[in-house]
């Protein structure tokens, strides 16, 4: 008798009839809810990612005109218009101007220099400082 009772109550607990599922709008909700977070994640990474590779490209930029200003700085001094000798080779994608002019008012032996460096034609980073005859 024991044995019969107890199959009743587990026909009882596991009888489909009594059980209450998820129905396709609760599910359709759940899909919307876990789609929008991917998208919102997915959103999140590509902002991250362009947020490094342009910090990357300032950096290098800056690092590239720094070394220049200073391969600059120890050439000899020239006369202005001076035409100083530019650092090789630049990283891919990488170019430089080199402006020199004098200082109105100063003597001949001071020049302010200008490296602009510019990445894929665009220009990032800019560096001023002054070379002195010593």
């Amino acid at each position: 008798m024991k044995t019969t009772f107890r199959m009743e109550v587990i026909k009882r607990r596991f009888n489909a009839s009594d059980e209450s599922g998820m129905g396709l709008v609760e599910s359709l909700i759940a899909i919307a809810i876990v789609g929008t977070a991917i998208t919102i994640l997915l959103a999140g990474l590509s902002t991250g990612s362009l947020a490094v590779q342009q910090t990357d490209i300032r950096v290098t930029a800056e690092n590239v005109a720094r070394a220049q200003m200073e391969y600059i700085k120890a050439q000899t001094y020239e006369s202005i218009p001076a035409s100083y000798d530019t650092m090789a080779p630049l990283p891919e994608k990488y170019t430089f101007d080199i402006a020199s002019s004098s200082i109105p008012g100063r003597d001949s032996d001071i020049q302010k220099i200008t490296v602009i460096v510019s990445y894929d034609g665009e220009s990032v980073f800019s560096l001023e400082d002054y070379k002195v005859n010593r």
